[in-house]
């Protein structure tokens, strides 16, 4: 699997397990269920933490400006900012060299 393919399900997921926390969160503080607001938060902690550190792989392999960090990283910390990185900045139209893609 090519590093940019990676990228893009994990923006994908961390996405996802992002938006699980307004599922998890009055399950957690409404209905005094705590179980699985920390699941999600565990896989939410892994899925961010990679996240971050291919941004930086991609970045760095494909040689990406520091707009691509900023954004990829401040994405992560907005609802639903994944989903738009990955439409806008994951395109494969945007990495130009096709060698690198493989």
């Amino acid at each position: 699997m090519t590093p940019l393919k990676t990228l893009k399900i994990l923006a994908i997921t961390e996405g996802i397990s992002y938006i699980s926390f307004a599922i998890t969160m009055p399950l957690k503080y409404i209905m005094h269920w705590p179980l699985p607001n920390q699941i999600v938060g565990v896989a939410h902690g892994i899925l961010f933490i990679a996240y971050c550190l291919w941004v930086l792989i991609v970045g760095v392999r494909f040689k990406r400006t520091v707009e691509f960090y900023a954004i990829g990283w401040l994405m992560s910390l907005i609802p639903f900012g994944t989903f738009w990185f990955e439409r806008k900045y994951l395109n494969e139209n945007n990495f130009t060299d096709p060698n690198l893609l493989d």
